[in-house]
């Protein structure tokens, strides 16, 4: 879905996503808080919430400049349980948006002999309203369970005679958001023509999530995030590459479970060192340097092909970020994994050791 599409600065750390094909609006925004949650998994609780408030109240301003029929009521859908990270309520209210409708829906997979058959809406309160602009907020990695939800909060609105103008969207997410939200689009507008679309905002990039199991063995595919074939943010990038020289880099994932990240810190703890366990176990007969090329998305191209293969207009800062990101393979590719694993896990101990009860 990503393919024909560049990457545009609108300034201040937020980018749209530019392609003819798109019947929706896609950006990225990048915030202080939100590159450090998301490179390391230690941010948790109220301090992840938190960290997301600065980047959404931006971005909703931005979008309700942009509203032709001024954005000052919105109603709220909260998908329990990762939706719960999303400051979405907070930031409306800074933002000068007001919020009188806030509805809710929990969606929960279907697990029969130890194995996930599917997904069920198990509780809902949802609010419906003419003409309703919809703000969620929820982490989107294979998109099945928003598919499920939309639609079913879509026929919520249809059987109660309303209508939803628009669907503003915050999600730490991948590629496969642009997919389901242009298909939606397609469909919504067949029994609401006016429908203006999603208006999807990603922190810090769109992410790619994992086919298979990786150059490790141990990824999860359709969970685990990482770079290639994405579109990331430069501030992350730098970012991430100026982090604790390997670390943030090699994680597991961008953002691990957001429910347990903020609400069962023990559960996220466990996720989060078990990886490097994992890792460790198979450092000394995994190639680092394919390793590196997989988390880095691209490896020994040149400046130009860089450019290209993430999607970045080319200015003054990204030959910097390039040579930095050159350099720092170079370094990184002669260190060794096993000892970067037994650095990381004594981390992670003493990290998250005050959680422990």
């Amino acid at each position: 879905m990503l393919s024909n599409s560049h990457i545009i600065s609108r300034g201040g750390g937020l980018y749209s996503l530019a392609s003819d094909s798109f019947l929706n609006e896609y950006y990225i925004i990048s915030d202080e808080g939100t590159r450090r949650l998301m490179a390391s998994p230690e941010v948790v609780g109220f301090d992840s919430y938190m960290a997301m408030v600065p980047p959404t109240v931006k971005a909703l301003k931005v979008l309700k400049e942009m509203d032709s029929r001024h954005l000052d009521r919105a109603g709220i859908l909260t998908i329990l349980r990762g939706g719960l990270n999303y400051p979405v309520e907070e930031s409306c209210h800074s933002a000068g948006i007001l919020t009188p409708d806030i509805s809710f829906m929990s969606c929960e997979r279907i697990i029969r002999n130890g194995i996930i058959t599917g997904l069920d809406v198990k509780y809902e309160q949802v609010r419906t309203e003419p003409d309703c602009a919809l703000i969620i907020g929820d982490i989107i990695a294979s998109g099945q369970t928003l598919d499920l939800c939309l639609r079913h909060v879509i026929e919520r609105f249809r059987a109660a005679g309303h209508n939803i103008r628009k669907i503003i969207f915050f999600t730490v997410g991948g590629t496969k958001a642009i997919g389901l939200m242009e298909n939606l689009t397609a469909d919504i507008r067949s029994f609401w023509p006016a429908f203006e679309g999603f208006q999807c905002v990603f922190y810090e990039g769109i992410f790619t999530v994992y086919d298979d199991k990786g150059v490790t063995g141990i990824n999860t595919p359709d969970i685990d995030f990482g770079w290639k074939g994405g579109a990331i943010s430069p501030e992350f990038r730098d970012f991430v590459l100026r982090y604790d020289y390997a670390p943030a880099l090699l994680e597991k994932c961008i953002i691990y479970d957001g429910g347990a990240r903020r609400y069962q810190i023990d559960l996220h703890a466990e996720e989060v060192i078990e990886y490097w366990k994992d890792l460790l176990s198979v450092a000394d007969r995994t190639d680092f340097s394919a390793f590196i090329a997989e988390k880095t998305g691209c490896s020994g191209v040149s400046y130009e092909e860089w450019l290209e293969i993430n999607r970045y207009t080319p200015d003054d800062r990204l030959r910097s970020l390039y040579e930095l990101e050159t350099a720092y393979i170079g370094k990184l590719a002669s260190a060794s994994l096993r000892s970067i694993c037994e650095k990381r896990l004594a981390q992670l101990e003493e990290d998250f050791g005050k959680y422990k009860l």
